[in-house]
């Protein structure tokens, strides 16, 4: 690819806050729990509170952490994951290798209008293209149809963002 040509972004994302509801969920129970054990081993319910919290607050932090830490991006060229903040793992693939888009959704996860959308690349079986947790993952569809178009048309349209 010729790096001097800029290529234009079609949608950038993370998943959503949504895809992570299980963790908080988790996160929940171990602060109630922890704030419970506390209470029980202290008779100190200022203690109980503070390490509700102070275990609520980390499993928050971790969750945004996990969250902000991966990052989706289509343009007019290539689909890219890119994974980590202190260590990374990146993931590229070109538009013109996608030869199919599928999306998965549970019920819990139609509820909250996130989803999983699969790349099936032009690449070994073993390589997993997936942008998992997203927000309305019709969005994502359509803005791979919208960069095959613009590579179709040799990418002289200006891409809008999704």
């Amino acid at each position: 690819m010729n790096a001097s040509v800029p290529e234009a972004v079609i949608y950038s994302g993370h998943p959503s806050w949504r895809s992570m509801l299980d963790f908080h969920l988790a996160g929940l129970i171990a602060a109630a729990a922890g704030g419970a054990i506390a209470r029980l081993a202290t008779k100190n319910w200022g203690l109980a509170i503070a390490v509700f919290a102070g275990i609520l607050a980390l499993s928050v932090l971790i969750g945004f952490i996990r969250r902000v830490a991966t990052h989706y991006t289509i343009t007019d060229r290539r689909l890219h994951i890119r994974r980590g903040i202190l260590s990374r793992t990146e993931q590229h693939t070109t538009i013109d290798r996608v030869q199919n888009v599928e999306t998965r959704q549970s019920l819990l996860e139609r509820v909250l209008r996130i989803g999983t959308v699969d790349f099936d690349t032009a690449a070994t079986d073993e390589s997993q293209f997936s942008f998992v947790g997203v927000a309305t993952p019709k969005h994502v569809v359509a803005a791979v149809d919208r960069a095959h178009q613009l590579a179709a048309a040799g990418g002289t349209e200006p891409a809008a963002p999704v």
